[in-house]
């Protein structure tokens, strides 16, 4: 299923690209990796230590049509609002981080705090989508060196794949006695299939006529409780599992033809 994934998406970076620059529109392609912070049933949601000690990684590949500019780099096309100021985004992602329990309960000299510190995971996810890309400053201009920083706003959807993980050190997870009582019947460790939206803020800075380091930060929310194995019935536990990742890299513009 992840090698037919990764491939589909090669296939559509390629032959698609080719396909479409029969329209007239360019390409860009880049690379982002940065740390990732998981919000799942693992330790408390909203503690501080708890989210930066679960912090991760997460590495994309992505994909843009350019509007701006035909093929060739040109201004041959039509000079419309959508076209100076969106780009269709396609996009790869990997996103791997360890989970233990972090926060008060955890930490106490206690049964439950000693279940929940022998309790660890992971969980990682292989992700493919696709993004609509807003830009308030003109693509052209900023190509043309008119701006330095351009700033953009995204919404888009994934197909995702999650693959969690989990052990405790007293043991199977399967036996009560090794578990902290809210996890009893709340662990699924089969990888599974799901969706998630995704929402991101982020800047460019010109580096060259055709290159762009970025930086940004991304909101994915999962219409799954069990990306990290565990989905528990309590008062606690009001939202599906998300991550919040920054990225870092950099976006080259293409030319198929």
């Amino acid at each position: 299923m992840l090698r037919t994934v990764f491939f589909l998406f090669i296939f559509f970076l390629v032959f698609g690209g080719k396909s479409y620059s029969q329209f007239g529109f360019t390409h860009e392609i880049g690379v982002l990796v940065g740390p990732s912070s998981f919000f799942t049933d693992y330790g408390e949601r909203w503690n501080l230590k708890n989210n930066i000690n679960n912090s991760g990684l997460g590495v994309g590949i992505v994909h843009y049509i350019n509007f701006a500019f035909d093929s060739d780099c040109n201004y041959r096309v039509q000079n419309s609002y959508f076209n100076k100021h969106f780009r269709v985004r396609s996009e790869f992602d990997y996103l791997r981080s360890n989970l233990e329990h972090h926060g008060p309960v955890a930490s106490q000299n206690t049964v439950g705090g000693q279940l929940l510190r022998a309790m660890h995971g992971f969980s990682e996810t292989y992700e493919m989508g696709m993004h609509l890309e807003y830009h308030p400053v003109n693509i052209r201009d900023f190509a043309n060196f008119g701006y330095l920083f351009s700033p953009y706003v995204s919404l888009g959807a994934h197909l995702v794949h999650f693959r969690p993980r989990a052990y405790s050190d007293l043991g199977p997870l399967d036996d009560p006695a090794n578990v902290f009582p809210t996890f009893e019947g709340g662990i699924e460790l089969e990888p599974k299939n799901t969706f998630a939206v995704i929402g991101s803020m982020g800047v460019r800075y010109k580096i060259h006529r055709t290159g762009d380091f970025l930086i940004e930060g991304k909101w994915h929310y999962y219409n799954s409780d069990w990306i990290d194995g565990l989905n528990i019935d309590a008062p606690q536990n009001k939202a599906n599992d998300w991550v919040f990742w920054v990225g870092m890299g950099y976006v080259q513009q293409l030319n198929f033809n």
